[in-house]
């Protein structure tokens, strides 16, 4: 096989694992993003994710990472729960009371109930992903013999989007998103990075946020700012997750009754209007939690917790992080 049939079996390769799109970049360090990082870096808009500030260089150039690399494979894999249903106000929202509800297993969701992100509601992604990855990888390895390389799932420095904007499939929005033209952005994002040489897709070319601020307008933090930053520090998903300390008092009421994670910025996006259904049954949620009310989860005790949860992405936040939300969400009504 020569470069080009190589690079058109792979892409087929990653549309029989399910994965929607499928794009290649050379493998180069990323100096005009060296900017922008540092400056996010210095001015601990990443919170307490320390992780972020290390391997700097490594987060830059993937060369680094991977012996001999080359080429760049990024992969996005679908996770939106179902469609948007009987809606008619083009933003790809339902509305009561000029409020979005939030749609789990194509049912509405009053907003008075705790919510969990779309992407949580199955088993988590990075063992669904890694699994495809490495499906991909073996179907190379048949045609093409040994090579060197790596997966990577969202755990180690490498620049999802950066890669994906590289590697043709969209663009970054305002809410620091990955967003296609076709499908929006409720994706996760994936690569293989290698020693064999490829045909490299044209990077994906301009932004089509144009002058939409919804995301900015609609997070109830105030965590995106103008400049298409992200500031994790005020972030719903990083403070429902990440954060270790007690939440701030300033956030009352601005939680949304989000318990896990925040789609809010994706649920204004207009793009988002053309999100597809995921065809990936471990993204379905398991059981009837998704319907729990605030009384419900107030029951939860940690032995059903660890059972309901135990290959869920919220075991990321565990019983108590997710306890504590729970309670914050409620008192600071």
């Amino acid at each position: 096989m020569n470069r080009s049939q190589l690079s058109l079996f792979i892409k087929e390769e990653a549309s029989k694992s399910g994965f929607s799109y499928c794009g290649i970049a050379r493998a180069r360090r990323l100096d005009e993003h060296e900017p922008r990082l540092t400056a996010w870096l210095n001015e601990g808009r990443h919170g307490q994710m320390k992780y972020m500030g290390n391997n700097f260089e490594k987060r830059l150039d993937p060369r680094l990472l991977v012996d001999g690399a080359k080429s760049v494979i990024s992969v996005m894999l679908n996770y939106f729960p179902g469609p948007y249903p009987n809606n008619t106000s083009g933003d790809n929202t339902l509305l009561k009371n000029d409020r979005p509800l939030i749609i789990h297993d194509n049912k509405p969701v009053d907003k008075s109930q705790p919510k969990v992100s779309k992407y949580a509601l199955g088993i988590d992604y990075h063992f669904v992903v890694k699994d495809k990855l490495f499906n991909i990888v073996n179907s190379i390895q048949e045609i093409a013999g040994n090579f060197n390389f790596r997966v990577f799932v969202d755990s180690a420095p490498v620049l999802d989007r950066a890669w994906a904007v590289e590697a043709g499939i969209g663009w970054i929005g305002k809410n620091s998103m990955l967003i296609s033209r076709k499908n929006g952005s409720f994706y996760f994002l994936a690569e293989i990075i290698c020693d064999l040489e490829l045909e490299y897709d044209l990077p994906f070319g301009g932004s089509y946020c144009g002058d939409c601020s919804r995301c900015i307008n609609a997070c109830p933090t105030g965590a995106i700012t103008n400049n298409k930053t992200l500031d994790a520090n005020k972030c719903i998903s990083y403070l429902t997750i990440e954060l270790k300390d007690d939440i701030e008092t300033a956030f009352n009421g601005k939680y949304d009754d989000w318990i896990f994670g925040c789609d809010i910025c994706q649920d204004v996006c207009p793009w988002n209007k053309f999100s597809i259904q995921h065809l990936t049954k471990e993204f379905n949620a398991s059981g009837q939690w998704t319907e729990w009310t605030t009384n419900d989860w107030n029951n939860l005790e940690k032995p059903l917790f660890n059972e309901l949860f135990r290959k869920s992405p919220l075991q990321r936040a565990g019983f108590h992080k997710l306890k504590n939300n729970l309670n914050f969400v409620t008192l600071s009504k």
